[in-house]
Parts: structure tokens; C-alpha cells; sequence
């Protein structure tokens, strides 16, 4: 038997040599799960873990998640699955991208679920059982109004109609996904559920899957059989509009390089797009877009609006983020306070991460998966399994 495939991890650079930390809570995390798991009950709640777990590290958030309850795990395409499933033997794992051609046995061989998303892949995956020898599980993945991946109402209706086919499948999870479930009054909220609906109608004892992260709260008519939790595990917020009922998983720090005293009319960065207005102090950051952070969050007026968290308050990024550095006023802050060596708090408990996100135009799924791989990475706290 051919022995899974497994990427390896990442060095791990030295906080001191590094010009950014970032600190992962792993019992934040746990707790976030267990908010989720009871507010989706008695619905199972899964986790998609896909992305490297959003960018925070696939092996310490799924160990962290089994340790806690999870026992269902969603990733994005095959390599994942795999990863994921040799740090996890016993786990349920779906793959959300289907059945990539022609790799059915790769699936089987790392028990992976594929989301089947059309009937070719519904053909290939059936066929591949009987050369097996039994059935393997798979989820079915329909298409309720989002119009990316899964059966549309005509293949659905062709896969009913196909008892040959479907004597050859074994769905586990029937699942669907909210294009608008971070909007609770839009109406294609209602219509999706609907849908689906009276698609599990169709397909009855075969448990369901709608519900993402905002999904769990739209109410008990929408959390079905399992949840799919995504940025909620992660610190992002899942009530677009209210105080956010998760805790801040991760805090991105950037290490104070330089100080620096600029005269008034002198500018900072490139294109000169920041100019004092006032003699100011400078703190030129270690972290830059080749680190993940957005070049959008440069300033856009003399004090902002995008801002880190140093020595107890809130100082404007200034001028352009450029590929390794960024520019803070400091000015206001106590002379002296700040030295070489501190680290200034771009996100985490003090900057939260959708606020951060919304500073540079984007959201905060974005911000951490496309957090770079030069940050020193430190990881707190884990609560054991229970007993």
C-alpha cells in the first residue's frame, strides 16, 4: 500500500529574528468550536479546515479541534485531505472541490469523502466502488441558488432517475451552501432553504448540511443535521452588524525596526503620499505585503484610518505598506515609550480582525489566508479532550 502523502511543515523562524509574530490561541479556538457546536445543537457542527485552517496551521488547529469534540473536517482540495487525514486517523473528512478526475484511488486510499458535485464525478466514484468492491461514502453536493459547485435541478433529478447509479453510492451528506447567510433579512436565505429542503425529501435518512459560520444563526431552520463552521472557528465574526460572540484566535505583531524623527512638511514612503504636518516620531514596522498584510491598509488621509495597538493605544499607519515595512505615527504616544524591538499589535484582542479587514477593503477570511510564511509563529493554550 502506497503511504500517504504528507507535506512538510515549515521552518520555524526565531521571535528574535523575526519581523512579525503571530500568536495562535488554540484554546480560543476550542471554545469558539464549543459556542458553535452549542448554538448549532442538536446539529453536529464540522469545521472547514481548508486553506491551511484559514492560513493559522492545519496540524495545531485539527489536532486542537479533535482534542475538543470536532469530529468532522471539510477541506478544499485532495493534498489537504490527505495532510488532514495523517494527523487525523479517525476523522470524517469531505472534500469540498469533488472528485478530481481520475483520482478516485487517491481518495479511497486516504478515506477521503469526496463532495460530489455532478454526475461524472457521481459515475466515477460509483465505478471505482464496484472495482473496490463496496460502496464508498461520498457527500452530494447540490446547488440551491449560489451557482458555484454542485448538481443543478435538472442532473439531480437525472440522478434519481439513474437506480443503476445510485445503487452504486453511498451518501453520507447531502449538503448546500448560503450565498447571503451574513445578510439574515435577505431573501435568498428563505428560497435556499427551501430548496434544499425539499431536495433532502428526495433523498430521506441522508443527513443534511447547509449551515456555514452565519448560517448557525439564522435559527434551528437552517442548522439541519451537521454545521459547516468556517471563519468563526477562526476569530472572525459571524453576526455581521452585531458584537461578535467569538474570541480573537489570532494576533499578528510587527517588531518595531527603526524610530525615526521627521520634520514637518518632510513625507514618509513611497510616492510621498504622507506628509507631517507636525515634527513626528516614526516606528517603522517589520511587516509588509510580502508578510500578507493588504498594501490597501496604507494611509489615506494624515491620520489613517487603519491603525496597530502600541503601548496601550491606537497609533495611524502612515505613508505606503511597502514589501517589508510600514510606517506608524507614534508621536503621541509618551516620548521614550516606544523602543526598538517592541512589536506593535496589527490585529488580534485590540484590532479586531473585521475591523482590520474592513480598514484595507477586504474581509476577514482574506487577511488571514494570505498571511505570509516569514512570521514567527507561536502557539498558546490547549485544552485536553475530555474524558
Amino acid at each position: 500500500m502506497i503511504a500517504p502523502v504528507t507535506s512538510a511543515p515549515a521552518a520555524s523562524v526565531p521571535p528574535d529574528l523575526a519581523g512579525a509574530v503571530l500568536t495562535v490561541d488554540l484554546a480560543a479556538l476550542q471554545h469558539n468550536w464549543r459556542s458553535l457546536a452549542a448554538a448549532a445543537s442538536p446539529a453536529q457542527c464540522g469545521v472547514a479546515i481548508k486553506g491551511d485552517a484559514y492560513g493559522l496551521g492545519m496540524a495545531p488547529v485539527g489536532r486542537a479541534l479533535w482534542a475538543a469534540g470536532c469530529r468532522h473536517f471539510f477541506v478544499a482540495r485532495p493534498m489537504e485531505g490527505a495532510d488532514l487525514r495523517a494527523l487525523l486517523p479517525e476523522a470524517e473528512i469531505y472534500v469540498l472541490d469533488g472528485l478530481f478526475p481520475g483520482q478516485a484511488e487517491f481518495y479511497a486510499r486516504h478515506r477521503l469523502r469526496p463532495a460530489l458535485t455532478e454526475l461524472g464525478q457521481a459515475r466515477e466514484w460509483a465505478a471505482f466502488g464496484r472495482r473496490y468492491g463496496h460502496k464508498l461514502p461520498a457527500g452530494l453536493h447540490v446547488d440551491t441558488g449560489i451557482n458555484r459547485l454542485g448538481f443543478g435541478p435538472e442532473e439531480f433529478r437525472a440522478l434519481l432517475d439513474d437506480s443503476f447509479l445510485l445503487q452504486g453510492l453511498n451518501f453520507t451528506l447531502l449538503m448546500s451552501h448560503l450565498a447571503c447567510a451574513d445578510d439574515p433579512a435577505h431573501p435568498l436565505n428563505r428560497l435556499q432553504r427551501d430548496r434544499f429542503d425539499a431536495l433532502r425529501a428526495a433523498l430521506p435518512g441522508v443527513p443534511g448540511s447547509l449551515a456555514n459560520s452565519p448560517g448557525i444563526y439564522l435559527g434551528p431552520a437552517f442548522t439541519h443535521d451537521l454545521v459547516r463552521a468556517g471563519i468563526a472557528i477562526y476569530g472572525g465574526n459571524p453576526t455581521p452588524h452585531q458584537p461578535n460572540p467569538m474570541k480573537p484566535v489570532a494576533r499578528l505583531e510587527a517588531t518595531v525596526l527603526q524610530l525615526r524623527t521627521v520634520p514637518a512638511g518632510d513625507t514618509v514612503g513611497y510616492s510621498a503620499s504622507w506628509q507631517a504636518t507636525r515634527p513626528a516620531t516614526i516606528a517603522v514596522l517589520g511587516a509588509g505585503y510580502k508578510d500578507g498584510i493588504p498594501r490597501s491598509l496604507s494611509s489615506r488621509q494624515d491620520d489613517g484610518p487603519a491603525q496597530v495597538f502600541l503601548h496601550g493605544r491606537r497609533c495611524p499607519i502612515i505613508g505606503r505598506v511597502s514589501m517589508d515595512m510600514m510606517g506608524v505615527d507614534v508621536t503621541d504616544l509618551p516620548q521614550g515609550a516606544v523602543k526598538r524591538g517592541d512589536r506593535a499589535e496589527i490585529f488580534g484582542p485590540n484590532i479586531a480582525i473585521d475591523e482590520a479587514a474592513a480598514w484595507a477593503g477586504t474581509i476577514s477570511y482574506e487577511l488571514l489566508t494570505r498571511l505570509g510564511s516569514r512570521y514567527a509563529r507561536h502557539y498558546d493554550g490547549i485544552e485536553s479532550e475530555p474524558a
